[in-house]
């Protein structure tokens, strides 16, 4: 008897089941140009730190930003609930794991104060460097014209899943189209993983998209809703979606992994599939600036009735210079993450990230194991 197929499944890659084929050339890694431009501003190196709580504050921004990076402050997040934030997330860090949850939800109920959207992103500029904020859709409204009166550089409009078509009986939906006409500054938006989604996002005129959905290593989508894409899989979708956007209209959107990365080697395989820049968040929780103070949390933990996140322990492993820059003090690549960019690009005789697109991957399951018995076994 026939069974008539109901449902095809396609395969989809995540970062350790594919690798980099090296070139037929070589280059000097110094020699390799590693800018990425949102909108019209350029940064130095193709990094941005998630706008998570135990990421980015003030502080940190500022120095990723002098660094060449880019830092996304959360203005959901306790930053802009309290004036003394650095208590919160003391507290936060000292509880035990099983009141952790009730604790998120009690502290993220606060409200916003207004007052400090517009102190925070002023502090920020204050250090000389380029100011990155990001709202939910349900607040972009509201705070959006406050975060162009501060005049903060980008907007980043962030959730789970954002999509153009947003259906609702008791509102109307968050128009990017109308966003970006009034708002003067580069808008990126995400979060998404899919070919159509990203492309819709890009024909409305922002300036960038967020791409990845449930791979943070703080973040429990994937097991509380069951919903993602691994990161190669997306990533490669939605950079098809950006160079068909830009063929079709001349205008060329960046699209930014967001999530995932544990080493170098995560990174150099994002941009062979495809992205222009990354965005970190549990590597950087590690640094000795992050202020989790060894700590992350997932965003959406403090929901106030399906928690999606959980908070872990990263430790602090080194300064963010050496998390980007070096000299690296461990061996499995989750410092002088700069340095693996470059020299990867190098390995692949390549001189920018628009040329890292065109490297050749392979699908490779036992990258990671393969002579690998010693590291293995701990010996």
């Amino acid at each position: 008897m026939t069974i008539p197929q109901y449902k095809q499944l396609r395969r989809a890659y995540g970062f350790d089941e594919v690798a980099i084929v090296p070139g037929d050339m070589t280059l000097n890694p110094d020699q390799t140009n590693i800018d990425v431009q949102i909108g019209d501003l350029n940064f130095s190196i193709p990094i941005l730190a998630a706008a998570m709580d135990a990421v980015t504050d003030v502080k940190f921004a500022a120095l990723l930003g002098q660094m060449g990076g880019l830092a996304v402050l959360n203005l959901d997040g306790l930053q802009t609930r309290y004036d003394n934030p650095e208590e919160i997330l003391a507290e936060i860090t000292q509880v035990p794991q099983t009141e952790i949850t009730p604790l998120l939800q009690k502290v993220y109920s606060q409200p916003i104060k207004e007052n400090l959207i517009g102190e925070r992103i002023q502090a920020i500029k204050q250090s000389g460097v380029r100011c990155a904020v990001s709202v939910a859709p349900v607040n972009t409204k509201r705070f959006a014209p406050i975060v162009a009166e501060a005049n903060a550089d980008i907007l980043v409009v962030q959730s789970t899943v954002t999509s153009v078509r947003h259906l609702s009986k008791s509102y109307r939906g968050l128009i990017f189209t109308e966003l970006c006409e009034s708002i003067p500054i580069p808008i990126i938006v995400g979060n998404c993983v899919s070919y159509s989604a990203c492309i819709e996002l890009m024909r409305t005129g922002i300036s960038g998209v967020l791409v990845g959905v449930g791979p943070g290593a703080a973040c429990t989508t994937r097991e509380v809703l069951g919903i993602g894409v691994p990161q190669i899989t997306a990533t490669i979708d939605c950079a098809a979606a950006r160079d068909e956007y830009q063929r079709e209209s001349g205008r060329y959107v960046p699209i930014i992994t967001d999530g995932g990365f544990r080493k170098g080697g995560d990174l150099c395989k994002a941009f062979v599939a495809g992205a222009d820049a990354v965005m970190l968040g549990s590597i950087f929780a590690q640094a000795e600036e992050a202020p989790g103070l060894g700590y992350h949390w997932g965003m959406s933990h403090p929901h106030p009735a399906l928690p999606r996140g959980t908070r872990i322990k990263v430790g602090t492993t080194g300064t963010l210079e050496q998390i980007l820059f070096g000299p690296t003090s461990v061996t499995h690549g989750s410092q002088n993450l700069v340095g693996a960019i470059r020299t990867a690009m190098g390995t692949c005789g390549v001189s920018s990230i628009k040329e890292m697109h065109n490297v050749e991957m392979v699908i490779a399951p036992a990258i990671t194991t393969e002579g690998k018995s010693w590291q293995l076994s701990g010996a």
